[in-house]
């Protein structure tokens, strides 16, 4: 376990406070990976206001399933405002071969996040869920109204039972002591900075590793499941620009969807071809039918979100996809996988 005293941290000085804004201290969990990275990039990009002073933590820092840890962490950082990331993630087939560790491990960090939210009075914490907490029997597109419909899909019931709990807990802590702790749902994330495993990694980091190794020993690029899913994907750089809003501007206790539009929701295969497009792959690409494809689709609606920004740009699919492969052919040494 970490010592909460080593907390890496991205200092955000706050020169000159504008009048009538409060210094604000927002504690990042989670910091080093996918969507803390990409934060931390915006924010030191220049989007930090003058009052703003930004903490990035990793497991390394702070065990989150320990409270007494965390307890610590809040101690020593004094956050007014949490932007709860960390969890234990894994692609479709870590969670098929684990769903009782990521239920435990992730109702540990959730419960200890939030209690120590309580008891040192953060004014907002902004949690990050999945739309794969949705109910695998439902309709579409699925909104923030569906999320307790009915039992998640099979393949990962341990996360998505775990992430739902969170909005449980968010409006247990509104009704009993007035709190403004909230949640987002992301569709699927993908960027620089991600988890490029071939075992547990999500499909697109997955892709760009396998056709990369492809594409460097001439051979070629087996890609699990019949391809035909549909997802809706988010760049990492779009998703931290919409958190950032969020923990600075959204006040409602229900959740909201973060997520592209409908009419943006890609197949796997395209996925797969936008990949292999941006590596300019030229082997074969094959199709191992015999494994699982995962739910088929979870088209979420972004109504809602789009009731706050309509003029909110995402990045164009391919566009991302080729950033994010670029990231990782620069960074191949480094990067987790």
């Amino acid at each position: 376990m970490g010592n909460a005293e080593s907390t890496e941290a991205v200092e955000t000085p706050l020169e000159q406070e504008p009048t009538g804004m409060a210094p604000v201290t927002i504690l990042v969990t989670g910091g080093s990976g996918l969507v803390g990275t990409a934060i931390s990039k915006v924010i030191t990009g220049g989007d930090c206001r003058v009052n703003e002073n930004w903490k990035f933590i990793s497991s390394s820092d702070c065990d989150l399933t320990d409270l007494e840890a965390v307890r610590k962490l809040f101690e020593y950082v004094k956050p007014t405002h949490v932007i709860h990331l960390a969890a234990m993630v894994g692609g479709l087939f870590h969670n098929m071969s684990a769903n009782l560790q990521f239920f435990t491990k992730n109702m540990a960090i959730n419960q200890n996040i939030l209690q120590c939210c309580n008891e040192f009075d953060v004014q907002k914490c902004v949690s990050c869920l999945s739309t794969c907490i949705f109910p695998d029997k439902t309709t579409y597109p699925i909104d923030e109204t569906m999320i307790h419909n009915g039992p998640p899909h099979n393949s990962n019931f341990g996360y998505s039972h775990a992430k739902r709990m969170i909005d449980v807990l968010n409006r247990g802590y509104a009704e009993e002591h007035g709190r403004k702790y909230t949640a987002v749902i992301p569709c699927n994330v993908f960027g620089p900075c991600d988890n490029y495993s071939l075992t547990s990694g999500h499909v697109i980091p997955a892709l760009i590793h396998k056709t990369y190794v492809a594409q460097k020993e001439g051979k070629p690029l087996q890609v699990y499941g019949t391809g035909k899913p549909l997802r809706q994907f988010i760049y990492s750089l779009d998703l931290a620009r919409l958190m950032i809003w969020a923990v600075r501007h959204y006040d409602e206790i229900d959740p909201i969807i973060l997520s592209v539009g409908e009419e943006d929701e890609v197949s796997i295969n395209d996925a797969v071809n936008a990949v292999v497009k941006a590596f300019d792959f030229k082997g074969e690409v094959l199709h191992d039918t015999e494994k699982a494809d995962g739910q088929y689709k979870k088209t979420a609606s972004n109504a809602k979100l789009r009731r706050y920004l309509p003029e909110f740009q995402f990045t164009p699919f391919e566009e991302a996809i080729k950033e994010s492969v670029q990231w990782f052919i620069d960074n191949y040494e480094t990067a987790r996988k």
